[in-house]
């Protein structure tokens, strides 16, 4: 079998590869019979010279491959018809900006394995980048917090090589007693949580959070029992509310109300309700100055998060009197991070952990006849036509 890694073609232009030449290196060792090729690029964070040197034919043309590794979305003219595909489509949640890619895919013969859904069988995700996303973010929200009060001026994460780096960066501060709010354990939570350890922020409970006060910053890492509560009053159940979240309501403003950095880093549910609300935001007892929305659900749970920043662009300010967008200066106003792409500021390490991740969980399928149906959950099309599991899709793609 050919396996070939693909140049990524969207803009803006993203440096991460799905393989770094080591990995990629592993991989063949491993499985001797695969054919691999690369693909030339000159935005990767790997120069070709590196994959070169490993023994790695470079090509410009990879239509002689039968599986093709990305990160982001292929656009629609560069699809090679009648090719087994992986990538990151953001198709499966129906997002319309992407609909005629998934119909191209499909009119193009094209087998697509979305990164997301390679699930094991408890449906539970094997590869992403929500790790790294955390990282980011957490630095990206102290960051924010300086330049808002000009306390001190952090370089943006994009200009330094590696999370060693970021954590090097933020060592060196001298915080005020600020308290930092992070939402959520999943790795987008867990990857905040490893970078505000490693610069040493004392964890405190979340009870203590709330009543005591702290000669140095701290922080708290809550679930959704601590910021979400039953409408009745009753206890919380969370297998309850994951199955019907309707009959709850946020709690979280007992947070808002002494936190001066929220990290938002949780997982959200269709259905859930806001966490963050604007009057939560607008109330005279709010303490909140810096949100660092790293999960990024645009109208989701946090009110503040109107749009996605971008890397060039990360901060911006939000006036919760008007619910509007204003200057990140503007005196009432908090200042808000919503990058949508945070792995793209550390695309060495993200890259590294996400060819092991691959290597471990989705490369030997292709060699044991996908003994543990990883390759079967994850394909989304087969033959020009949706497979049975992501059926569901069949109206999205009937839209014009």
């Amino acid at each position: 079998m050919k396996f070939g890694i693909i140049k990524e073609r969207k803009n803006p232009p993203d440096r991460r590869v799905v393989f770094t030449p080591d990995e990629l290196l592993l991989f063949k060792q491993t499985y001797p019979s695969a054919e691999i090729f690369v693909e030339r690029s000159d935005i990767r964070v790997f120069k070709d010279e590196e994959y070169e040197a490993l023994g790695f034919e470079l090509l410009d043309d990879l239509s002689n491959c039968d599986v093709l590794f990305g990160v982001k979305e292929v656009p629609m003219d560069a699809l090679i018809a009648n090719k087994k595909y992986f990538f990151f489509s953001h198709t499966i949640k129906k997002q319309p900006y992407n609909r005629a890619l998934l119909q191209a895919v499909l009119e193009k013969n094209i087998s697509l394995y979305d990164h997301e859904t390679i699930v094991d069988a408890a449906d539970k995700r094997l590869i992403g980048f929500g790790r790294y996303a955390g990282n980011v973010g957490a630095y990206n929200g102290i960051r924010a917090f300086g330049i808002k009060y000009d306390l001190f001026q952090l370089p943006k994460a994009e200009t330094l090589n590696g999370k060693a780096v970021l954590v090097e960066k933020l060592r060196r501060l001298v915080l005020p007693p600020i308290k930092v709010v992070l939402t959520g354990s999943g790795k987008v939570g867990m990857g905040a949580k490893e970078i505000l350890d490693a610069m040493k922020m004392k964890q405190v409970a979340p009870q203590d959070f709330l009543t005591k006060k702290y000669d140095s910053a701290v922080y708290t890492q809550i679930e959704v029992d601590d910021y979400y509560k039953r409408l009745d009053g009753g206890a919380f159940v969370k297998s309850e509310f994951y199955k019907d979240p309707v009959g709850y309501t946020s709690d979280f403003e007992k947070f808002s109300q002494v936190a001066d950095i929220f990290m938002a880093g949780h997982f959200y549910g269709n259905n859930a309700p806001y966490i963050l609300t604007n009057e939560m935001l607008k109330s005279a007892k709010n303490n909140l100055k810096v949100v660092a929305d790293i999960s990024c659900d645009v109208g989701g749970p946090v009110a503040c998060t109107i749009k996605a920043s971008t890397i060039a662009e990360p901060i911006f300010g939000y006036l919760p009197s008007e619910a509007k967008e204003v200057d990140v200066f503007h005196p009432g106003s908090i200042a808000v991070m919503s990058i949508d792409n945070l792995p793209c500021e550390l695309p060495k390490d993200a890259s590294e952990g996400f060819g092991e991740m691959f290597m471990k969980h989705v490369i030997p399928a292709f060699f044991n006849d996908d003994a543990d149906g990883i390759l079967s959950r994850a394909q989304i099309t087969n033959d020009g036509k949706l497979t049975e599991r992501f059926s569901y899709l069949q109206d999205f793609v009937d839209q014009k």
